[in-house]
């Protein structure tokens, strides 16, 4: 599938995280067609792009995956400036913080400003999850089970597609249905915009938990990327400086539903002719 200029979204700053390549669970493909999609001059890649847990375990990377980092770094040759802050899942870039591998920088976060003037700290997040810090048995452990959740998911989506449903996020379902879940999505979204707060930022991006927001948290900017495993999502800032979460699949049904309604247009036995 080869770049359309007609379609491309021109931003200022792309923000990514969370895609997992080297899973299965990865949606690389669909990546690859939003990379096609969107153009940024600087491009943030916000932790756990790649998957260093699941490859120590077994190795997995077809050419999708590889494909996606290709892509990435075409984009460095083409003139954007790539800034890859590690998160837990690729931690072993952290003993690289300060050099450039590919026109890639590798950094421990950001302070990114906006064209509005709006300053951001760019960090993956993982530093404020207590059993990330504390306790990475047991974040091996959860990790392990939402492997299994996302497995499950598939078989109960391909039902759901022969049923003619839409997809539907077990774990997404459960992240906030369960109390302690939603819990910890709430101090975690907190301790980032306090830690904003502290380094003199209007705002923060972050990554890790896979949940998607841009919201106000007592008059500072908490936005997160969310991921490409389950819910295709990225953050985009404007030339005006306007940060906006964008939801891939929707971007593409959207699409599809103007091209339809175009068609349908011309097609249109009462359309008056010139």
């Amino acid at each position: 599938m080869a770049e359309d200029p007609e379609t491309t979204i021109r931003v200022r700053t792309l923000f990514l995280s969370d895609t997992h390549l080297g899973t299965k669970g990865c949606q690389a493909s669909l990546l690859l067609d939003f990379l096609r999609d969107v153009d940024a001059d600087t491009i943030y890649l916000v932790g756990d792009i790649v998957d260093g847990w699941q490859l120590k375990s077994g190795w997995y990377w077809p050419q999708a995956h590889n494909d996606v980092v290709q892509k990435i770094l075409r984009k460095v040759r083409k003139g954007a400036h790539v800034v890859y802050v590690p998160g837990n899942h690729d931690e072993f870039l952290r003993d690289y913080i300060g050099t450039t591998f590919g026109g890639i920088e590798i950094a421990e976060s950001r302070i990114h400003v906006a064209a509005d003037g709006k300053r951001y700290l760019i960090i993956h997040g993982d530093q404020f999850d207590m059993v990330v810090r504390h306790s990475k048995w047991l974040a091996h452990l959860g990790d392990g089970a939402y492997t299994a959740a996302l497995t499950v998911n598939t078989l109960l989506n391909l039902v759901r597609r022969r049923l003619g449903l839409s997809y539907w996020s077990l774990s997404a379902w459960a992240k906030l249905k369960v109390k302690n879940a939603v819990n910890f999505i709430g101090k975690f979204e907190e301790f980032l915009a306090d830690e904003a707060r502290r380094q003199g930022a209007d705002g923060v991006v972050c990554g890790h938990i896979h949940h998607a927001a841009n919201r106000d948290i007592d008059g500072l900017a908490y936005i997160n990327t969310g991921d490409w495993v389950e819910s295709c999502t990225a953050v985009v800032e404007h030339y005006d400086g306007r940060m906006e979460v964008l939801h891939y699949p929707s971007l593409l049904r959207a699409r599809a539903a103007a091209e339809t309604e175009m068609v349908g247009y011309a097609e249109s036995p009462s359309r008056a002719v010139a």
